[in-house]
Formats: structure tokens, sequence, C-alpha cells
């Protein structure tokens, strides 16, 4: 099959290199404001160029991947939609929600798969931990704990126009706590601070956050959160139940270190990069959509589910400016 790529920065180039590698897909065809970026892919993949996105969706692609910035992801959505072509959007759907919920009345009646990027459901360990709580493994559930730590802020320019930390890191975790438990969020109280780079406290954002979610079977999902975790990136799941406790993400490359006596666990290099630890997940969702394309699925992210988990992380903003609970209720209510 032929697939189009719109984007081509840090991860458009990383899907680029992806697809050219399944053995589904025939040819790239790949379109960036930046001609050079283009260039680089055509010449690194043997990729087609198309000079904008019209031109490319008229190019004959069976599939669409939008990495492009956020502010034009409903635009080329729709475009796609319009076209015919099933897509694959990374997250968010929009900027903002009433932006996202625009996009989802335009786009739900018109037959055309979309598949939005939360690459956790993908990843071995959680979908492990999802076969588990499905199974009844862990009898009657009571705590989840989901923690994601980037090792380093991104930067000034892309925290002020992130949205936030919750709606652009948590959202991860809010996601695949959704995923794995099946459940649904109710009311959220988060709170947050700034130990780290002023730039963050300057946009109004905090570095460091945490929330605990209540689960509409009465399970609590404490979610934790910050841009600075000097011994990697640390993304783990906990999950108990009555009969038993799981864990996701304890192999060697955690970036946690014990310091009990004769302990030498994790002996491995601590994962550094989101790439790094979820380069198996991010290849099997890409497969996944060419399998959304080819017609033999359906989409195993919707935009429904990216907006579900767009409304926590709104109401996890509004808990920690006002430093009281937030249902999820009143966001969805404006």
């Amino acid at each position: 099959m032929r697939i189009g790529i719109l984007g081509l920065g840090r991860i458009g180039a990383f899907h680029a290199e992806t697809l050219s590698e399944l053995d589904a897909v025939d040819t790239l065809v790949v379109a960036d404001p930046f001609a050079d970026a283009a260039k680089a892919a055509a010449e690194r993949f043997g990729a087609e160029v198309a000079d904008s996105p019209e031109a490319l969706l008229a190019a004959g692609v069976d599939g669409l991947v939008v990495a492009a910035a956020t502010d034009a992801h409903p635009a080329l959505i729709r475009a796609g939609v319009e076209a015919g072509v099933p897509v694959f959007c990374e997250k968010p759907v929009a900027r903002t929600m009433a932006e996202g919920v625009g996009v989802l009345a335009a786009v739900r009646d018109s037959g055309v798969p979309i598949q939005i990027g939360y690459n956790r459901r993908f990843d071995a360990g959680f979908a492990a931990a999802r076969a588990a709580v499905r199974a009844g493994e862990l009898g009657t559930l009571h705590t989840v704990r989901s923690t994601t730590l980037d090792p380093a802020p991104p930067p000034a320019a892309y925290v002020a126009a992130s949205g936030g930390i919750f709606r652009d890191c948590s959202v991860h975790d809010f996601d695949i706590i959704r995923w794995v438990t099946g459940r649904e969020v109710t009311e959220v109280y988060a709170v947050g601070g700034n130990r780290g780079a002023d730039y963050i406290a300057a946009a109004g954002d905090a570095d460091t956050v945490g929330a605990v979610l209540t689960l509409d079977d009465g399970t609590l999902a404490v979610v934790s959160n910050s841009r600075h975790n000097g011994r990697g990136y640390d993304v783990r799941m906990e999950l108990h139940g009555f009969r038993d406790s799981i864990a996701v993400g304890l192999d060697d490359q955690l970036p946690l270190r014990s310091v009990e006596p004769g302990v030498s666990f994790p002996a491995g290099t601590p994962h550094d990069f989101f790439m790094d630890r979820f380069t198996d997940a991010y290849r099997a969702e890409l497969t996944a959509f060419t399998a959304v394309v080819a017609g033999t699925r359906p989409s195993p992210c919707t935009i429904e589910d990216a907006l579900e988990a767009g409304w926590i992380a709104e109401a996890c903003t509004l808990s920690l400016r006002e430093h009281r609970p937030v249902s999820l209720a009143e966001v969805r209510k404006g």
C-alpha cells in the first residue's frame, strides 16, 4: 500500500522510518512545509515528495499519517476523511476540546476510520496488564499507579504551546488507565509545583504534578508526572487487586536505583527517551494502522477515546488551578 506522511519533524521522521520497514507498505509519499525535510526523507526512504497536503492526497495514497503541528491536526484529519483516506493522527486531535469535539462531529458519520496515536496501547507490558485485568486475575481492583517522568523538560517554545503538562504528558497516563482497566474517570484532584526550569512557571505551567482519579467503580488511580527525572525516562504502571498485584515497566532498563543491600536490579542502562522505551510499541501501532487501512480491523484508538483522555486532562488542569476536586461532568458542560 501507499502511505502518505504529513509532517517530518522528530516523530514524523521516526514514523517514516518505521513504515518503510513494514512489509505491507510499498511506497511512502511525504510532505512538509520545510522542503529540506521532505527531500531528506525522500533520499533516506526512497519516498515520493508532494509539495502540499492536497497534492499528497491526490497522489493515490491508501492511508494518511498526520505528524504535523497540533494546530494543523483538525484540518488535516478532515482533509483525509473528505478524500476517503483512513487517517492516523498523533495526539491530540486538536489544541482545544471544543475543536476536538468539532472534528468528531464533522467525521463521525463518514465511515472513514481514524486512529489517534496513543502508543502505550501497543506496548507488550500494558497489553499483558489489560489482559490480566480483563481475565479477573487480580480480583477486584482497588489501586492503580501510573507514572511518566521525563529526563529533561522540552524547549520553552514547546511548553508555551503545549497546553500544559496534563494535556501534553499526563494524558498518556489517563488514556492507558482507561484502556487497561476498562473503567471511566468520574472525578479528579490534582496538585503541582515548579522546582526546575523558570520558563515552565513563566508559561503558567507546572513541572511536577500528581493527580488522584476516582474511577466509576470506586478504584483509585494515582498519576505522577515530572519534567525532571535525572536518571532517565520512567514509564510504569502498578495495578493492585484483592487477589494479586502486577507491574508494567519493571525491566532492567528501569531508571530507578535500588539502595537495598545485595540488590542488583535493575542492572541495565536506563531508558533515556520515549522512542527508546516504546520502539516496539510504535512499530506495532503503525502495523495496526496498516490493518485499519486494509479494512481488516477497526481503529484501535478512536477520536472518542482521545477526547475522553482529553476531558480528564481538562479536569486536572482546572483542579490544579482552583485547588479542588473536579468532576468530569463539570468540564464536559464547559
